[in-house]
């Protein structure tokens, strides 16, 4: 077998591999419009970097057909392609969106790796204390009665962890849902879009089979990216989140 023949092997089997991990981190831990907005396009080149790209390489260099250790160097190879694929999924999965939190004016989404492992065991409910594998539960928070348990949680805000990161106080998303939607804007609020934003907005607003005066929009902040997420203007009840920053226009 030529060394050329091993890496194009190589090459599908990596492919292979790359394709089911992509559909796993798509389809299961990044549902549509989070990829991007969680970081994981970044995570995901990473990863096909390794996978997909040196570790046939590497093949490609160090194969030679009746080579003396041959079989050490390929199981090396396949022993360092492993360790780095599950190193990264590693990563991808404490990254994965768990909780999109509505929180005063707007959604966080909230990945697993920003919550605390004892803030989660003191959730309100008990969905409210494990992590999603499916993308992010919808919930609201509630604020404590004014007093020392309040201020606590304005001085943590300060510090960089806000109230959308303690489970304790999630609720269900109905009982946020209409003080959410005091805060929220129409889409005429959405101002100096581009050629592709407003396109995505029209698709997103036509999917939703709802009058564009019947829908309003909150953001939805993330690790990576900021989002518009349309509501129903009757309910609060969300619709769908669109690849548009409202803050960066």
């Amino acid at each position: 077998m030529s060394r050329w023949k091993a890496a194009a092997i190589h090459l599908s089997l990596s492919i292979v591999v790359a394709i089911a991990v992509g559909a796993l981190l798509f389809g299961v831990w990044y549902p549509p419009p989070y990829f991007h907005a969680a970081g994981a396009d970044v995570l995901v080149l990473l990863l096909v970097g390794v996978d997909v790209v040196l570790g046939p390489l590497m093949t490609l260099i160090v194969f030679k057909s009746g080579k003396k250790g041959l079989r050490f160097d390929l199981a090396c190879i396949a022993i360092v392609q492993t360790i780095a694929l599950v190193y990264g999924l590693s990563v991808t999965l404490r990254s994965r969106p768990v909780f999109l939190v509505a929180a005063v004016d707007r959604f966080m989404l909230i990945s697993a790796s920003d919550l605390d492992e004892v803030d989660l065991t003191q959730g309100s409910k008990p969905e409210f204390r494990t992590l999603s594998w499916t993308g992010p539960r919808l919930v609201g928070t509630r604020l404590p009665e004014p007093g020392e348990e309040r201020n606590d949680i304005l001085f943590s805000a300060v510090a960089g962890k806000d109230i959308e990161k303690y489970p304790r106080y999630y609720v269900d998303y109905a009982q946020a849902a209409p003080h959410l939607l005091e805060k929220a804007k129409p889409l005429d609020a959405l101002t100096k879009l581009d050629t592709e934003a407003v396109t995505r907005l029209d698709t997103a607003v036509h999917a939703s089979g709802k009058a564009r005066d019947a829908i309003v929009w909150v953001p939805v902040v993330a690790r990576k990216a900021v989002l518009v997420m349309l509501l129903d203007r009757a309910g609060g009840q969300p619709l769908n989140a669109v690849a548009i920053n409202p803050w960066g226009q």
